[in-house]
């Protein structure tokens, strides 16, 4: 039945979400998909492990791996203290390096959308040379895992987030500032695509509903993990 469904009978062509949030389909070729799941796995053997954090007392169901540093509600940490005490690795250069390309290209989407302004790419942050990502909060999502509607809200500098997918198709809930409630946009984020949010919708809520099992192409399959989503958000903590 899922074939009934996939990806390619559904209008996959980038556009603006919303205001400052901008969808990009295929971001990412077949080729840099394989590399990236094989650095998954380098990470996955680094001195934090993929874990689950803890939210109020409940563990979350994605498994976390930070880069540049380490993520509990409310704070960053270059040491993941609540789980081995250990540093976690460096954020990679070439991490920045395509984060800018995703900018770049969401940018040219946003220029060219006749329903944005003019000014739209600066005023919503979305100007390469500018973008200095320095942490990047890697998901690892099972068949069960979801995500509840958020806000991050946690770093001090508002500058875009850069999220890129891998593995299995998620349903993807893009939603307002205000709450959690509607309007809200459903999105089937499939491997290789990528989302950038800044601007009017950098502190949009926004989760994941479901995971649609063994969607994933060919170049990104995550059978060695049993299946599944990796998910990469690039944020600006704005911390020293």
């Amino acid at each position: 039945m899922e074939s009934l469904f996939a990806d390619e009978a559904f209008d996959r062509h980038p556009r603006v979400i919303a205001p400052g949030a901008v969808w990009l389909p295929g971001f990412l070729d077949d080729a840099a998909q394989a590399w990236i799941i094989r650095q998954y796995t380098i990470w996955q053997s680094g001195p934090v492990p993929a874990h689950a954090t803890s939210i109020a007392g409940h563990p979350m169901s994605v498994k976390t791996i930070g880069l540049g540093w380490h993520w509990q509600p409310g704070r960053y940490d270059r040491h993941a203290r609540d789980v081995n005490g250990e540093r976690v690795l460096s954020f990679p250069d070439w991490m920045t390096r395509l984060g800018r390309q995703v900018i770049s290209q969401a940018a040219e989407v946003v220029a060219e959308d006749v329903g944005s302004p003019s000014q739209a790419p600066e005023l919503w942050g979305l100007v390469p040379e500018d973008y200095r990502p320095d942490v990047a909060l890697v998901n690892y999502y099972d068949a069960q895992a979801k995500m509840g509607m958020h806000q991050d809200k946690d770093e001090f500098d508002p500058a875009p987030v850069v999220s890129l997918s891998l593995g299995d198709t998620c349903i993807f809930r893009f939603g307002n500032t205000r709450n959690r409630n509607k309007p809200f946009e459903d999105i089937r984020l499939a491997s290789g695509d990528a989302f950038v949010f800044g601007g009017p919708a950098r502190f949009a809520y926004h989760g994941v509903t479901s995971i649609r099992v063994a969607t994933a192409p060919e170049c990104g399959r995550l059978d060695h993990l049993g299946g599944g989503r990796i998910n990469i958000t690039m944020r600006t903590t704005g911390k020293d």
